[in-house]
């Protein structure tokens, strides 16, 4: 009887792109579960916030407190980051590797000057006897404000990774979703800053 011949395995490359993509979807879609679960946190700080504004318990009110010059100011700057990260993603559509970098180093410098200048304002707050804990409308205030803020600093500290990641091995399918996600993301914060400054500022110097 004749001895059958062992034919040895050999992988498919066709099958590792495969489960790279579908790996690459699955990370897509599991940001897409992040962004959803933090609507859910800003919608939840947005509605405390609304309920809490009028309690101030005898301290400083929003008329008092807020400096619509530097507010705008804020506005202008995250707003222009927003664009910046879009010629990003435009950048990186047409291959240039460095404009990719030019444009998220920028706006990491922009969203860097947002963080800074927020800093400052609520500084200023608790220098004038503004803190988190002297009333409701500020622990609101600080906690929805300051909440945002923290995101904007997770997203440039995302944003350097990134630019590093692609200084190092270019443009590929896996930088490619990290600058769109990051962009996306950035897209969001933006979002959410109009929010604050229609519910939060605006409302209260009205």
């Amino acid at each position: 009887m004749a001895l059958s011949k062992m034919v040895p395995y050999e992988s498919n490359p066709h099958s590792d792109h495969g489960n790279h993509h579908d790996l690459e979807a699955l990370r897509q879609f599991g940001f897409w579960i992040f962004l959803m679960t933090d609507c859910i946190l800003f919608g939840t700080l947005f509605a405390t916030y609304i309920v809490l504004q009028g309690n101030t318990n005898g301290g400083p009110t929003s008329h008092e407190l807020f400096q619509m010059s530097g507010v705008i100011a804020e506005t202008f700057i995250l707003l222009t980051s927003s664009f910046t990260s879009g010629l990003a993603v435009l950048a990186m559509n047409k291959g240039n590797q460095r404009g990719v970098i030019v444009w998220l180093l920028v706006t990491a410098l922009l969203g860097a000057s947002f963080v800074v200048m927020e800093i400052i304002e609520f500084a200023h707050m608790v220098h004038e006897g503004a803190a988190i804990g002297t009333s409701a409308f500020l622990s609101g205030f600080f906690t929805l404000v300051g909440t945002h803020g923290l995101h904007v600093t997770l997203g440039l500290v995302w944003m350097i990774a990134v630019i590093i990641q692609l200084s190092r091995h270019g443009i590929t399918p896996v930088t490619q979703r990290k600058v769109s996600i990051v962009s996306l993301y950035w897209h969001f914060l933006d979002v959410v800053w109009i929010f604050v400054l229609t519910v939060v500022y605006l409302m209260g110097v009205m």
